[in-house]
């Protein structure tokens, strides 16, 4: 049920307009925020502490946070990291004293916006008021607090990790809106792709609504269809619908264009999928599987440079680790290909799936019992670091009676040219021992 509330001027922003005044207005985050939960408790608790809110935009960082000093009748001061330095926090500890020498002896909560932006001796600045209990600190960040926080502040706040609003979430708060009349009806078409588009971000679907609105009105539009919705806003609205046909098409392009050997398409592709909002880690995850699937033996640095990649992404975050994920896409199209990795480890799936369970050579098991080694478990074993050339010629380690099978056959690209080479010289000196 929407939630009754105060009337508040339209000329409000809508996101500030429908931003919860108490805990039971919250939308989503219920981890933490439910009854018997870790955020739940330290408002009952009367007792402020300091903390990180870590999650991605539009999940509630700076609500919480408003709403704790609500809870606790302290002051509110919010410095903004992308703006702000140590000016700003020298200015918020003088605020925090005149409030704490007050009449009423108000205690203080300083909230940091994006904090990771701050760099080392900024973050030390808040140490020792927090530590003398000046002030109650909450940072609020959407990169790993491991990696951006300095540890002596680390260890002096609590980490809230905060997900994204699920879809009924932000279906119950488009219908805030609509309680409100900030927006007109929307069909049930047009409410799908918005929430979609919203990708578990309520700032985003409300910031969408608000141009809708806009638009509507001028239009005189009763209700907002999927087609106007895609008339109106078609460019961000068509460029990335996750989940949906347009998505898997852009990424099935860039994999082909890797695989293609294509660098330029293959950056145009990886440019437009994050143009359109899809997420770095996403785009990482698929590099890793480009490198193992169609690249292979054929150059094993690339594996390694798409891990490499993807750590990369997750200490900088966007848009400067977004650099390294175009790297590694770019190398990806230019190194040598092989898929004889992939089809061999099908081919051996394939086979074991129909065949029988064969038991182990007795000459391949293991005996660490006399009992074992009485009845012969490893007994006429070639050890092949002690045969010439380290390789035992003419030993087998098939199960008896399965024939000799050729999984794995090396492609004439890159190193496994010489894989390929390696593995003829030893089928022959094994067919000149056998």
């Amino acid at each position: 049920m929407p939630v009754a509330r105060t009337p508040v001027s339209p000329h409000v922003p809508l996101a500030e307009r429908l931003r919860p005044r108490s805990l039971g207005e919250v939308i989503g985050q219920r981890h933490l925020l439910g009854e018997g939960m870790a955020l739940r408790l330290a408002f009952e608790s009367g007792q402020p502490h300091s903390c990180i809110l870590w999650g991605p935009p539009g999940v509630g960082k700076t609500t919480i946070a408003r709403l704790m000093a609500d809870a606790f009748d302290a002051q509110f001061i919010t410095i903004s990291a992308v703006l702000g330095g140590v000016k700003e926090i020298r200015e918020a500890v003088e605020l925090a004293q005149r409030a704490r020498e007050g009449l009423q002896a108000q205690h203080t909560i300083v909230f940091v916006d994006e904090v990771h932006r701050f760099n080392k001796s900024q973050q030390d600045a808040f140490l020792p008021h927090v530590e003398s209990g000046l002030f109650t600190f909450i940072g609020a960040t959407t990169e790993n607090p491991s990696f951006e926080v300095n540890s002596a502040l680390l260890s002096r706040a609590a980490v809230y990790v905060l997900q994204p609003l699920a879809e009924d979430d932000l279906r119950q708060l488009l219908a805030r809106a609509q309680a409100i009349n900030a927006v007109p009806a929307i069909e049930a078409a047009a409410s799908d792709r918005l929430i979609a588009y919203a990708d578990g971000d309520a700032r985003r679907l409300l910031n969408t609504l608000e141009t809708l609105a806009v638009a509507a009105d001028r239009e005189k539009l009763a209700e907002v269809t999927d087609a106007w919705l895609l008339r109106v806003l078609g460019e961000r609205m068509r460029r990335y619908d996750k989940g949906g046909e347009q998505f898997y098409d852009t990424i099935s392009a860039l994999h082909k264009s890797v695989r293609g050997s294509d660098p330029d398409a293959a950056l145009y592709w990886f440019v437009r999928m994050l143009d359109g909002g899809a997420d770095p880690r996403y785009m990482a995850r698929r590099f890793i599987r480009m490198a193992a699937e169609d690249i292979g033996l054929a150059d094993p640095r690339a594996l390694r440079l798409a891990l490499d990649a993807a750590e990369v992404y997750e200490r900088l975050g966007s848009p400067e680790g977004e650099l390294a994920l175009a790297e590694c896409v770019v190398y990806l199209a230019v190194a040598p290909k092989s898929n004889a990795v992939y089809k061999a480890f099908n081919e051996a799936k394939a086979f074991v799936k129909k065949d029988g369970t064969r038991p182990v050579p007795m000459h391949l098991r293991n005996a660490p019992t006399k009992l074992m080694k009485a009845l012969d478990y490893g007994k006429g074993y070639r050890y092949a670091h002690d045969e010439e050339g380290g390789f035992a010629a003419g030993e087998r380690y098939l199960p008896d009676g399965m024939p000799s099978t050729a999984f794995y056959r090396p492609v004439d690209r890159g190193l496994e040219i010489r894989i390929g080479d390696k593995l003829r010289e030893l089928k022959r000196l094994n067919d000149q021992k056998n």
